[in-house]
């Protein structure tokens, strides 16, 4: 049970596995006004930035889980380098169906809303963990311009327009789902660079060291390819954020 391994060579450099930077990560913290000692669940952690940064900033405590051993080792690192290892514990598991032992006062899928089957799927998933008046974090896709044809919604990696909404439409369905949206902080196109480009350092370096590996030539295409799709697309039609939902 695993990450496939492209997966980790491309993102090997990073801290936080979507569009959201450290800078607009610490404002999400901010924003939220978690007393300290509050109880964080995030599911599908990556590297565990947002717990680790946050244990150290504003004293909250938590779990992270997550499916790939790669990430999770970096995650374990990180918290003893900021010096949390004693606030924070990382578990090797589907985030899929995976709920807390008891109650917390944030559950959060940053960014990884397939572990519920998209958004509707996740909300339930992130509710089951929830103490009464806490918060859930969702990170999920929006279109940031109205796609034109279906290339471009292909290119964005979507079946169809359908497959995402608009902004307004998704704050609206996070209210069909029963949730008040309370906060929310959104990438913007110089998040995705920061994101999507660093990727493409990662992908090189591991090329070059990497020549005779069986995955060179998938990866040698898509470092081709990539940047151009990221400019033509990606950046000009897909928004990201961070939405906080409380329940009504």
């Amino acid at each position: 049970m695993d990450l496939p391994r492209s997966f980790t060579i491309r993102e090997s450099s990073h801290r936080i596995h979507n569009p959201l930077t450290a800078g607009k990560l610490a404002v999400l913290g901010e924003a939220l006004h978690l007393p300290p000692g509050t109880e964080v669940l995030d599911l599908a952690c990556g590297s565990g930035e947002m717990l680790c940064t946050w244990a150290r900033d504003h004293g909250v405590r938590g779990t992270g889980v997550d499916i790939s051993t790669v990430f999770l080792d970096q995650a374990r690192a990180r918290a003893e380098e900021l010096g949390v290892a004693d606030r924070v514990a990382f578990v090797h598991d589907d985030a899929a169906g995976w709920t807390a032992d008891r109650p917390v006062g944030v559950a959060a899928c940053v960014g990884a809303t397939w572990i519920g089957g998209g958004t509707a799927g996740t909300v339930d998933l992130l509710r089951r963990s929830l103490a009464p008046g806490g918060i859930m974090l969702v990170g999920e896709v929006y279109w940031r311009r109205e796609p034109p044809d279906q290339a471009t919604v292909e290119n964005c990696q979507a079946a169809t327009r359908d497959d995402f909404r608009a902004l307004p439409e998704l704050i609206e369905h996070f209210g069909e789902l029963g949730c008040d949206v309370v906060e929310m902080v959104l990438a913007d196109q110089d998040s995705w660079d920061r994101y999507a480009a660093a990727q493409w350092l990662n992908i090189r370096r591991w090329l070059d060291a990497n020549p005779d590996d069986e995955l060179h030539d998938e990866l040698r295409a898509e470092l081709t390819t990539e940047p151009a799709r990221h400019a033509r697309y990606q950046r000009e039609y897909l928004g990201w954020g961070v939405f906080a939902l409380m329940n009504r």
